[in-house]
């Protein structure tokens, strides 16, 4: 194959369209040994990267008073799904600044699901 040709990848149909800010539930398979699980990760998206194979989200949640971060590839095996539990508004589209924020200075307001007229 030439290394200019196109390769042709298949987007994930069990992710769902989502945009930073909002509060999503991911399933990834976790290998342990010879076993294998899911475990779901659930919080506000704080990052988007498109870029065709490399793309990826970051997500953040706090967890017993500390903030944890993972980043997940949108073409990776591992992740199961992505269901949105809740619709973010924000006006950027890199969060960083809410890793120096908690308790109610790192609310995100939802958004509104139709127009107003």
């Amino acid at each position: 194959m030439d290394a200019r040709e196109a390769v042709a990848l298949e987007r994930n149909e069990k992710i769902a369209d989502f945009r930073p800010g909002d509060t999503v539930k991911v399933n990834v398979w976790i290998r342990e040994g010879d076993r294998q699980r899911q475990q779901s990760f659930q919080g506000v998206v704080i990052r988007k990267r498109e870029g065709g194979q490399s793309a990826s989200f970051s997500v953040r949640r706090i967890a017993s008073g500390v903030g944890v971060e993972r980043s997940f590839l949108f073409h990776s095996p591992n992740v199961e799904s992505v269901e949105v539990t809740r619709r973010g508004k924000v006006r950027r589209t890199n969060l960083a600044y809410l890793r120096g924020r908690s308790g109610k200075a790192a609310r995100i307001k939802e958004r509104e699901r139709g127009r107003r007229g």
